[in-house]
């Protein structure tokens, strides 16, 4: 059956929504029909069951969110330049949807381990982004040439999805994408060669 992608992307919004209101485990199929405005039964003529809407949701979200970091990167010059416009990218696109924070910092983090494979699989194309980084920035010396790219990669990964959640966690109360200069300059120190 050929998707209705306009359904399919209510269903999608819906599940974002409702997943961050009530958690994971609590958001009934029928909560999320009733969101997007059709009937439950619809919701599996696009997926086949909770689980399958959580996945598709992460794939769809994080695929937009990813082309939205390349798309950032790639206008920037210098490899420095283009890890501060991931940084701000990453900040800015969570922001501008608290529930989708939501549901990548806190709901995804509860999910079974095979189902984290499968969303680690969609985050494989943004780690690549960030080698692509660093990996310029050792070309052009102006990062260091010792540093080991697989460990720094999960630092800035790491250092950024601490800073969403902690974001979310404090229910929002001040302005992530301000702290992304900061983020950044700490980074680029501990990458920067000595010399410069």
């Amino acid at each position: 059956m050929k998707k209705n992608k306009p359904k399919y992307n209510q269903i999608i919004d819906a599940a974002v929504e409702i997943i961050a209101e009530n958690g994971y485990h609590s958001s009934q199929v029928s909560k999320i029909a009733k969101k997007a405005g059709v009937a439950d039964g619809t919701i599996y003529l696009y997926f086949k069951n909770k689980e399958d809407i959580l996945v598709s949701l992460f794939q769809q979200k994080m695929g937009s969110f990813i082309e939205k970091i390349e798309a950032e990167t790639t206008q920037k010059q210098t490899a420095d330049e283009k890890l501060l416009a991931l940084i701000k990218t990453h900040f800015q696109q969570l922001t501008a949807n608290h529930h989708l924070a939501i549901v990548t910092q806190l709901e995804l983090r509860q999910s079974k381990p095979d189902l984290r494979l499968k969303i680690n699989e969609v985050l494989k194309r943004y780690l690549v982004v960030i080698d692509q980084i660093l990996n310029e920035g050792i070309k052009d010396k102006s990062f260091r040439g010792d540093i080991n790219i697989r460990l720094v990669r999960q630092m800035i990964f790491g250092t950024l999805d601490e800073a969403v959640t902690n974001w979310v966690m404090k229910d929002q109360h001040y302005d992530l994408v301000d702290q992304a200069e900061e983020v950044h300059d700490l980074i680029v120190r501990g990458l920067t060669n000595r010399n410069n």
